[in-house]
């Protein structure tokens, strides 16, 4: 699934080349994404300005002279600028046509994704309910330390929970959790002021990498311009279940943490520190 990195990595990708371009039209060739594309989207954004693209948690935003482009990639999703002559695949559900003869393709062979158009402001439907970007300043060691009294639950599930903080997936978490030497299953009501300013910075460091290396790619994931993210070269803990730890040569273990497999050091994360 991509996470913010890859969307991230996607959003900077494709903004040079759709903003300040107008569209010369939409092709839906299937409709039955996770919501059904709206019928009329061609009419709602044929010769329409692009102004702005951004991202906010796992979901692209494009704005438009009236209304917004909001785009997710669901579990195997990706989009690409390709020229307007390229045929389409056998995914290819969608193309955003701009009059300069490129095409922004969306993909997704599962179709859990989104390529939605809506007339006003997003906040209100998609994210009013969400945390703070992990990458922000509102994301800090204080909020981490406030929201995580009384909770009870594990950590890892806790830190993957977008109502505290958007973005943090499962590979992310792995790998910061590892970092900070905190347990996945660690109680997080029981961590010190320390330990959430040192998992705060672990965060912020894996998501900045993972960015700067074009995201991870393990099974769908393909960037704008087709190519694979590089961040799974660096991952020291996620998917190296019985390999050694790259620090204490302790086998890494797995265990299940909210319906989803948790790597991590038995050694180097010790569920009593």
């Amino acid at each position: 699934m991509p996470e913010l990195p890859e969307v991230e990595t996607t959003k900077e990708g494709i903004r040079g080349h759709l903003e300040n371009q107008t569209i010369a039209g939409v092709i839906v060739r299937n409709p039955r994404l996770r919501l059904p594309v709206v019928a009329n989207i061609n009419d709602l954004c044929i010769h329409q300005k692009i102004h702005i693209v951004s991202r906010r948690a796992k979901y692209i935003l494009i704005k438009l002279d009236t209304g917004y482009l909001i785009i997710h990639l669901g579990m195997s999703g990706h989009v690409r600028l390709v020229p307007a002559n390229t045929p389409p695949g056998k995914h290819d559900h969608l193309d955003l046509c701009l009059q300069n003869k490129l095409v922004l393709r969306y993909s997704d062979p599962r179709r859990f994704g989104l390529f939605h158009y809506s007339a006003e402001d997003p906040q209100e439907q998609f994210f009013k309910h969400l945390g703070p970007e992990p990458l922000s300043d509102e994301f800090n060691a204080d909020y981490l330390y406030q929201k995580s009294r009384h909770k009870n639950q594990a950590i890892k599930s806790f830190i993957m929970t977008n109502e505290i903080v958007v973005g943090v997936g499962n590979i992310y978490a792995t790998e910061s959790l590892f970092l900070s030497g905190i347990h996945p299953k660690k109680p997080t009501k029981t961590l010190n002021y320390e330990q959430c300013k040192h998992l705060c910075q672990q965060i912020k460091a894996i998501l900045y990498a993972a960015i700067q290396a074009g995201g991870t790619t393990l099974k769908d994931f393909y960037s704008f311009d087709g190519k694979p993210g590089y961040f799974s070269i660096s991952l020291k803990a996620y998917g190296r279940k019985n390999l050694p730890c790259l620090q204490c040569k302790t086998p890494i273990e797995t265990q299940m943490i909210a319906g989803r497999a948790s790597a991590f050091c038995p050694q180097c994360q010790p569920m009593i520190s």
